[in-house]
């Protein structure tokens, strides 16, 4: 079993110029294929558009592969998941460590997170120049 360095997944190309390429991928749960679907509440699917930087010789309609380096990834789940909790859970022991009611730690710890995604939100620019996409050959 070899791993992989990217992550793929197939989309189709929604607009293309000489500067980026939108593509459109549909990610569906792994029981969206089932026959029953349709009326089950479980399954879905999601479509999300990726802006991919860069001139590809690709139109509207093709099917491409995007990637992102597997370690984006990561970075991703780091700091979209990962963080958060630490920052909660560090709070929450700093809080109840001074003795602070309970309520208060609570509240103080689920708090901390508005200045971690706003810190996040003005810095938006500099992460997405971090996470780029590919279109595979």
């Amino acid at each position: 079993m070899t791993a992989t360095k990217n992550i793929e997944h197939d989309g189709t190309v929604q607009r293309s110029d000489n500067k980026s390429v939108t593509v459109k991928i549909s990610s569906a749960s792994a029981c969206a294929g089932c026959h029953d679907g349709a009326s089950c509440s479980i399954s879905r699917t999601e479509e999300k558009i990726v802006q991919v930087a860069g001139y590809y010789n690709v139109n509207p309609g093709d099917r491409v592969t995007v990637l992102m380096k597997k370690t984006l990834g990561y970075s991703a789940v780091f700091l979209g998941y990962i963080m958060p909790l630490l920052l909660v859970i560090i709070m929450l022991i700093i809080l109840t460590s001074l003795e602070v009611p309970e309520l208060t730690a609570g509240a103080g710890s689920v708090g901390i997170l508005i200045p971690y995604y706003l810190i996040l939100f003005l810095f938006r620019n500099q992460v997405s120049k971090k996470f780029t996409f590919t279109i595979k050959d």
